[in-house]
């Protein structure tokens, strides 16, 4: 036997040589780690014997390999015999008929293979193999099957190059290709392997020899693999047949085969033999067509994956044609994709494949297209699928495919659709913004367009979403801005997006809220982002492409809408120097297309800042513009006559000069900019002047030349035309101009109203603007701060800026009225306009003033043929009345002027009193006394306020009006202001408050104001306007709510002036009890009156009354204290309750905490306060009060309180700790200014210029009221931190 055991454990180890059983030597029986042995002779001569028995065989072909598992055996065999089996175990392969044996003998193979290093068995094995493959007397069958698979084995190890040991390497491919032929699948599959590896090798080998055998077998070798892969239904073979197309179609063997079927006739009849055997004469790519058509079909994912990529290589990669492409597309390869793509479920490989095969497809336009209109649904679901995956590689070509579908197949897009196909893309954009893995430049350019393609598509109206077009749009730019030199079209590509994203909005419904929401949005991005971007980096913007896009964005939006936002978006692109900017790039790209567009921007520019057409001189003369704006100030030094070139020209280079200057854009040094202006008004002049230029031309030259001479003025000083400015002036005077057409710069409006050599034609033009501006042609708007149309807000703004006639002007041009026959309209106009002017800008009256505005009015009332008009009295008054209620009293020094106007006004109401009937007129100058009176406190119009005060006439129709008013009783609470004996009344009484305000500074000798206070009729040493204290008392007890809130302020001012006077002290008040019952009963009764400002001077005047010494009698403090106990009683209760501790509600119970520190501080307590403030009523005030309730009387009651021992220690430490928090609350509060609330106050007071002057007066006594705590937020914070800071020095005084 060539093979012995032994027992496993208990046989000793063989000797190292022995023979046998066949005689065979002793080196070839290999000893086993069984203790067995292995000769290789009986080994070799059993295995290579057909008619051995197969059990045999396999079973000692599976003790070699376990002997060749253990490392001596393996040893000594790989040492001394590893070439000793070639030859059996290769000849074994083909004699048995048995598939198990087979596998057995190729793992032997590999086996031997790997054990021997040198690679010497390895190239032996090949060479056995092949050369029995090589044979020409090969007979192809079952047993040959089982050598191709060997050889595949080998082929598929790749050790030392296994293609150089093929001795006959024709005679192995002939014989291949002999066997492609053959029915058997199995054969064929294993040729195909063996083929592809052999292709393969050389391909990577560079063997000359097998390539040139292989190339001249090309043509049969691609139509036999191609019938067999059309033929097959195994996907094994399938997938060697599509890897050994692989290998060719890498070869090139795919392109020249197709070249050579349409070579010359010669080469192409040998091509068409062989095709006529094999395709029946179709062309290659036919044949290729049906031949992937069964692996597509097959269920093999891997099978479909590798069809796919060979078809994308044939095409793409081996430069298929045109036509080429056609015939698959027309071979209905392009369904099979489509449908493989549908059952796909968006598997990645699946998807890449088919979506690479398409792109090629697509290249077929025409064929092509109705095949994606059919598989357009099933792209959608992909491309929201690829959309998520960042940087996904069927983006782009998907994105393509989508996009060319949309575009040429609109109407097969549905609307549901449009709104996925607009979802996926806004989403993809957004997330290449969010900060998000991105996509890549091709794929977002993609993207763009074919959202844009969307908004195109008819199937778009209505589907789309306008928020998230905006969102897209505006993603797209911003993550583009900071990219812009690396990838340029990426810019390009979303500025296209948001400017077709602005032309949507214009669709259908334009006008509906989304739609403007939507313009509103980009005209925001381009505002806040593309123009301050563009901006700063023009300088580094290396692509003339970049600057157009700008441009053009702008442009697109600019040309569709002259809306505000349109409006402000020039104004501040102009403000930002779009112009010198532009200019500056035609330096830097001389192109005519950039030139143009920059010129066309300019014109779109001037059209929204001046009106339609206004641009239009820059449109025409656009072409024949130089770029370089000193090119562009030297046309307008030249003489332009009989050349309309030139004169298109220099009128576009005004309008370009100006447009850009009204916003403060220097295209040139100021010093060149006068020169040049100055130069065409020397050049031109007799054009101008004679009439030849437009009237838009002469506007344009005054403005440009007023701006440049008032810039030099101001910074630097600047030689300049005598001449020039004469022509001008002239031009000025002689043609007919209006200064309200156009805006003007300040600048340039303020140099033109210094100049007092053309005062006259100013002042004309005033007049026509007063005009204008009665008739409502002018509307106050304000353009910024330098640029203005000419309206009541600019020459407000002109007047405050001084060193102009601007003032004057209006107080000459209403003089001059004034002294005319005939020129009411004129008047009125003026006056009305002077008086809007205060409005704006209150604090102009104070220029007013200074340059005599007193005078005319003065000369108004002079004159009687004004006493018939009362209309035109009325204005005049009105007027006055603002004047003076917005005058700083330092500026009316006019003393003698208001006097004259004083007796002309006292001599009208003593004239129209003899009707017995209060007129407007007549409330109107009531309502002048008592505004002259009120700034006589500040020692100015003394010798006025003296002629007032002591006007008996005046004194006498007041005490009739008010002995009127008191006798009517009940009855005086009809007489409100709503009728004119009720406003009369109001205006007298507010008369006499400025008159007791104005005694001590226009009549500092009446001390006896206490005699206003008692009951009789005591004469005055001196008469004047006064009142006495019972005649308040009955109008705070009848009359209406107005009449009863200045009849308080009035008696409260009383009382405060005898106060000041110490009139109270020692027997100086002698008043009947009776008498001062009846007082206080009426300021008690009014402590919670609905006015909260009545009910505070009521307080204050009780509690004075409390505080008075000599009224501590025995007998008032009995009978007021139930009426005082019910207000403290109130008050507690309130105060108590925590969900009336509101600030509203501290400042309505502000006037019973005043009575009731009044009475805590009384010399004798009422006894019944301790009952009335105990502690659990106190524990509940404190508990209730907050930093948000505090006021200022709260912490004066608890600072009497701790005065007079009523708080305890845990009252006090609560208290505490809320004013510390009020205190710090107080500090980091950002407080107004007390000046800018006196100026609310004054406007406020101004807003009505109806005549109804007494809201005025009531306004203004209001805020001289110096403890209200009303609207006077400052002054109540500064008390109310003095009065904490008085309770902790109180507190720690007490300590």
């Amino acid at each position: 036997m060539f093979f012995t055991t032994a027992h496993h454990h208990s046989a000793p180890s063989p000797p190292p040589y022995e023979a046998c059983s066949q005689g065979h030597s002793t080196a070839l029986n290999l000893p086993t780690s069984e203790g067995g042995r292995i000769c290789l002779v009986c080994l070799s001569n059993l295995i290579s014997n057909p008619k051995s028995p197969t059990v045999h065989v396999s079973y000692a072909l599976s003790q070699l390999s376990q002997a060749l598992a253990q490392p001596q055996f393996l040893h000594s065999f790989v040492t001394f015999h590893s070439h000793f089996l070639i030859s059996p175990l290769i000849q074994s392969l083909s004699a048995f008929n048995d598939a198990a044996i087979a596998a057995q003998i190729v793992d032997l193979v590999l086996l031997i293979c790997d054990a021997a290093k040198d690679g010497q068995v390895y190239g032996e094995f090949v060479a056995k193999v092949t050369d029995r493959l090589s044979s020409y007397s090969l007979a192809w069958s079952c047993q040959q099957l089982q050598i191709l698979h060997c050889l595949g084995v080998l082929l598929e190890c790749q050790k030392s190059n296994p293609h150089i040991y093929v001795k006959d390497k024709g005679a192995l491919v002939f014989n291949l290709i002999a066997g492609l032929q053959l029915p058997s699948e199995e054969i064929q599959g294993e040729i195909l392997f063996v083929l592809y590896k052999i292709a393969f090798l050389v391909n990577a080998n560079e063997d000359n020899d097998f390539s040139e055998v292989l190339d001249a077998n090309c043509a049969k070798l691609l139509v036999l693999s191609l019938e067999a892969l059309m033929k097959t239904q195994s996907d094994d073979v399938r997938l060697n047949c599509i890897a050994l197309l692989t290998v060719f179609a890498l070869r090139g063997w795919f392109e020249n085969t197709c070249r050579n079927e349409v070579k010359d006739s010669i080469e192409a009849e040998n091509l068409m033999q062989i095709s006529e055997q094999t395709t029946d004469g179709r062309p290659l790519i036919s044949l290729f067509a049906e031949a992937v058509k069964g692996p597509l079909l097959s269920s093999d994912c891997q099978v479909q994956v590798a069809t796919l990529d060979l078809i994308f290589l044939v095409l793409a990669c081996e430069g298929g044609t045109e036509e080429e492409i056609t015939v698959m597309v027309e071979e209905n390869i392009a369904d099979y994709v489509l449908e493989i793509l549908r059952l796909s479920g968006c598997k990645d490989p699946l998807v890449n494949s088919c979506i690479q095969v398409l792109d090629v497809l697509s290249t077929a336009e025409q064929a092509f297209r109705q095949r994606l209109a059919i598989g357009f649904a099933t792209l959608i679901p992909v491309l929201h699928h690829v959309a998520k995956v960042p940087f996904h590689p069927a983006q782009t070509q998907l994105l393509k495919l989508v996009g060319n579908c949309v575009l040429e197949c609109p109407g097969i897009v549905s609307r549901s659709d449009v709104e996925e196909l607009s979802t996926i893309m806004t989403g993809m954009l957004k997330k290449n913004t969010g900060g998000e893995s991105g996509i890549l430049p091709e794929t977002f350019n993609l993207a763009c367009t074919l959202l844009v393609t969307l908004m195109k598509n008819s199937s778009s109206c209505g589907a789309l979403s306008l928020s998230s077009l905006h969102d897209a749009s505006r993603d797209a730019v911003l993550s583009c801005l900071g990219n812009y030199d690396k990838q340029p079209d990426q810019l390009l590509h979303s500025l296209y997006l948001l400017k077709e994203t602005y032309a949507y909005s214009h669709a259908e419904n334009s006008s509906e809220p989304i739609n403007l929401d939507l313009r509103r949005g980009i005209i925001y991005v381009c505002q806040k982002d593309i123009l301050p971007w563009f901006m700063t980096t023009i300088n580094d913007i290396e692509e003339e492409d970049i600057i157009l896009g700008v441009i053009e964005t702008f442009e697109s939006i600019m040309i569709r809408d002259t809306d505000t936002e349109i409006k402000k978006l020039a104004e501040i692109m102009v403000s930002s120097s779009w112009f010198s900017v532009l200019l500056g790039c035609l330096g830097s790209f001389p192109s005519e297309n950039l030139k143009m567009k920059v010129y066309l921007i300019f014109s779109l520019i001037a059209d929204l800042l001046l009106g339609e057409d206004a641009g239009q001189p820059i449109r025409g003369a656009a072409f024949h513009l130089p770029s370089d704006p000193i090119d562009l100030l030297f046309l307008l030094g030249q003489k332009s006559s009989h050349n309309m070139h030139l004169f298109s020209c220099q009128s576009a280079v005004l309008l370009i000069l100006y447009v850009s200057s009204l916003y403060d854009d220097r295209l040139a040094d100021d010093k060149m900019a006068l020169a040049s202006l100055e130069q065409y008004i020397l050049l031109n002049g007799s054009d101008l002047l004679c009439g030849a230029s437009p009237s838009l031309t002469i506007e344009l030259l005054v403005n440009l030349y007023g701006l440049y001479r008032g810039l030099a003025k101001m910074s630097y000083q600047v030689p300049y035309s005598p001449e020039a400015e004469r022509i001008l002036f002239h031009l000025l005077t002689d043609e007919v101009w209006n200064l309200l057409s156009i805006k003007f710069h300040f600048a340039s409006l303020r140099w033109l109203f210094q100049q007092d050599k053309i005062f006259k034609i100013l002042s004309e033009q005033m007049l026509n603007f007063c005009r204008s501006n009665s008739s409502g042609g002018s509307s106050v708007i304000a353009f910024g701060k330098n640029k203005l149309n000419l309206d009541v807000r600019s020459i407000a703004e002109l007047i405050m800026s001084g060193h102009n006639f601007g003032s004057m002007h209006f107080v000459c041009l209403l003089g001059e009225l004034i002294e005319q026959d005939d020129q009411e309209d004129d008047i009125i106009s003026v006056v009305h306009t002077i008086a809007e002017i205060i409005k704006v800008m209150p604090a102009t009256s104070d220029l007013l003033c200074v340059h005599g505005i007193a005078s005319p009015i003065c000369n108004f009332y002079s004159h009687s043929r004004y006493s018939s008009l009362p209309d035109l009295f009325i204005d005049i008054s009105n007027l006055v009345i603002l004047i003076l209620r917005s005058v700083q009293s330092e500026s009316l020094s006019d003393d003698e002027t208001w006097v004259a106007i004083s007796i002309k006004l006292m001599n009208y109401l003593t004239g129209t009193r003899k009707t017995d009937c209060w007129t407007q007129e007549s409330i109107m100058v009531i309502s002048i006394f008592a505004l002259v009176l009120h700034h006589s406190t500040n020692q100015v119009l003394i010798e006025t306020s003296k002629l007032i005060l002591l006007s008996t006439p005046l004194a006498s129709i007041i005490k009739q009006a008010i002995a009127e008013a008191c006798s009517k009783g009940p009855a005086l609470v009809d007489h409100d202001e709503e009728t004119k004996n009720g406003e009369a009344l109001i205006c007298l009484l507010l008369l006499i408050f400025f008159s007791l305000r104005s005694l001590p500074a226009v009549l500092p000798g009446i001390t006896e104001l206490h005699n206003l206070l008692k009951d009789g009729n005591e004469k005055q040493p001196i008469a004047y306007i006064s009142l006495h204290c019972r005649d308040f008392c009955k109008l705070l007890h009848f009359g209406s709510p107005p009449i009863k809130l200045v009849s308080s302020y009035c008696l409260l001012e009383l009382l405060n002036k005898i106060s000041d006077q110490g009139s109270r002290e020692s027997d100086g008040l002698n008043i009947r009890s009776g008498y001062l019952l009846s007082i206080m009963a009426i300021l008690e009764g009014l402590i919670f009156s609905s006015d909260v400002r009545t009910s505070l001077n009521c307080s204050r005047c009780l509690s004075m009354f409390l505080d008075w010494k000599e009224l501590d009698g025995k007998e008032l403090a009995a009978e007021s204290n139930i009426w005082c106990r019910m207000i403290v009683e109130e008050l507690v209760m309130f105060l108590a309750v925590p969900r009336i501790g509101s600030t509203s509600f501290m400042i309505h119970h502000k006037p019973a905490i005043n009575v009731a520190i009044a009475l805590l501080k009384s010399k004798e307590t009422p006894h019944w306060m301790a009952s009335v403030l105990d502690d659990s009523s106190l524990t509940a005030i404190v508990q209730n009060i907050t930093t948000s309730n505090v006021s200022r009387e709260l912490v004066l009651l608890f600072r009497e309180l701790l005065n007079s021992g009523y708080l305890k220690a845990e009252h006090i430490a609560s208290l505490n700790r809320v004013f510390q928090a009020c205190r710090k609350h107080l500090y980091v509060d950002e407080v107004q200014n007390d000046t800018s609330e006196v100026q609310k106050e004054k406007e406020s007071g101004l807003s009505d210029g109806s005549g109804k002057v007494c809201e005025i007066l009531i306004n203004l006594m209001s805020s001289l009221s110096s403890h209200d705590g009303l609207g006077r937020s400052q002054c109540t914070n500064e008390e109310l931190l003095a009065e904490i800071d008085s309770f902790s020095k109180s507190l720690m005084d007490e300590d």
